[in-house]
């Protein structure tokens, strides 16, 4: 009786206050007041045909974007062959294998170039993830379907974007091949069919997991089971990509063809310890510009991995003023660099322009869009969705950012030129992530590097794959 007595007080005393409880929809009422807020003037009827019939883009960008496009950099590493990732989301591999080339380039004073199989590296990712779902699955089948973990796995068993942490593991355990040895496919270049068609059977291999583990299945008998479906798996990517090269022949040639390095017999592991020479693994750092959280500090991604036995994406969070300060000394030495941005927003893709007021949205919707970068990534409205590498800087007569170019993976008659050309502000605002060798970085960012991380889960709104 007391606790009634309480409900009909409290009820009287939010009737008496004017609210309303209940969920609002759009009342008559609401819908009056937003219908007479639209002012109809002879020029918004223009500007609404205008906008009926015509692309955003075109009617928002700004007239300085006709400006001609200035391509000189005072700091720029040489420029190589601009490769094309077509229908696919590869583009992490695309400027991770741009980097490796670079680097052994520049390790010979530019007089070898080299030019790494994309499709071959593919399929070991392909297949690695396949068994990092598997395994993930096995390894949670005691939590609910329901789970968010579970979920994680069965929601994308499979997917091809990814970080420089995926060149690093996957290049060190199976080598790399010359394009030459093992060129592009259709899938390899268009590869959504093919990840439907194993993503539904990596789910159906999925539950065929979770029952063999409530049935008390031994351990022994679930990974021999694991390992025929990824078989099927295998065979499954042999046709869509190509069986995996095992051994080929390759000389070795200059910018004009010359061959420089005679022909000679490789394993993907010997190509790989001669164009590259050493495990990548511990002599990069990766870093990070996420306003949302403290600097200097280190973060790990839980599940962000390509191999099961692989490194997740642990990452130093620095002010962008610092990261360019590590991005202008390795290019100063002549060294490229993975890079990855939004570049979604304010980037024109005919021209390869990226500047933050490439286009004005709000003058042509009559409104604004304020929201700061912490703002954008803590509400899903932006986040790392594309690498591409880093190669030039334009600095002004103090040292500092003018403008950045990328290398793209498009191809070379995107943007300008295969490359997109940004502005020191735009390359502040929609840059995220950046890898740069050890030698680079001050003992102080080492040392903070080495922290213990604090481990984010698999859906912060920042770490999509690049893709």
């Amino acid at each position: 009786m007391k606790n009634f007595k309480k409900t009909i007080a409290v009820s009287l005393l939010i009737a008496a206050s004017g609210l309303n409880c209940s969920a609002q929809g759009i009342s008559s009422e609401m819908l009056a007041k937003i219908q007479a807020s639209q002012v109809q003037t002879p020029a918004d009827k223009a500007l609404s045909n205008a906008i009926a019939n015509n692309n955003l883009d075109d009617l928002a960008k700004s007239a300085h974007t006709k400006a001609p496009i200035d391509k000189s950099f005072s700091v720029e590493t040489p420029k190589q062959n601009i490769h094309n990732q077509l229908s696919s989301g590869r583009c992490w591999m695309f400027s991770g294998l741009n980097v490796l080339r670079s680097d052994f380039a520049h390790a010979h004073g530019d007089s070898i170039v080299v030019e790494f199989s994309h499709d071959y590296l593919f399929f070991w990712d392909q297949l690695e993830k396949s068994n990092l779902m598997l395994q993930g699955v096995i390894d949670n089948a005691s939590k609910s379907i329901e789970h968010p973990d579970v979920q994680f796995f069965f929601k994308a068993p499979i997917n091809d974007g990814g970080t420089f942490c995926g060149v690093s593991d996957l290049a060190a355990k199976y080598g790399l091949a010359p394009m030459s040895a093992q060129p592009e496919t259709y899938s390899s270049e268009n590869t959504s069919r093919m990840s439907r068609l194993i993503s539904s059977k990596l789910r159906e291999f999925g539950l065929e997991l979770r029952k063999m583990v409530a049935d008390g299945k031994k351990a022994k008998a679930i990974e021999a089971r694991k390992t025929e479906m990824l078989g099927t798996i295998y065979h499954m990517l042999s046709l869509t990509l190509g069986e995996p090269v095992k051994e080929f022949n390759y000389a070795f040639r200059n910018k004009s063809g010359k061959v420089v390095i005679p022909e000679k017999t490789y394993t993907p592991q010997e190509f790989y310890a001669f164009t590259v020479g050493k495990d990548l693994n511990g002599t990069f750092i990766m870093v990070m510009n996420d306003p949302r959280r403290p600097f200097h500090k280190t973060y790990e991604v839980e599940y962000d991995r390509h191999t099961y036995d692989g490194h997740n994406w642990k990452y130093l969070n620095l002010p962008a003023e610092e990261i360019a300060e590590l991005a202008i000394a390795q290019l100063k030495d002549g060294r490229k660099m993975y890079s990855s941005y939004d570049v979604g927003k304010q980037s024109d893709r005919k021209t390869g322009i990226a500047d933050v007021n490439t286009f004005d949205y709000g003058s042509l919707f009559s409104t604004e869009f304020p929201m700061n970068k912490a703002d954008r990534i803590a509400t899903f409205d932006s986040g790392s969705t594309h690498a591409m590498t880093l190669t030039a800087v334009d600095l002004d007569a103090n040292g500092k950012p003018i403008k950045w170019k990328v290398e793209n993976s498009w191809g070379a008659a995107s943007g300008a030129d295969g490359c997109m050309i940004m502005t020191n502000k735009w390359w502040e605002e929609y840059m995220f992530r950046l890898v740069v060798d050890k030698k680079y970085a001050s003992e102080t960012l080492l040392k903070e590097f080495d922290q213990k991380p604090t481990m984010l889960t698999y859906d912060d709104p920042l770490f999509g794959e690049d893709d």
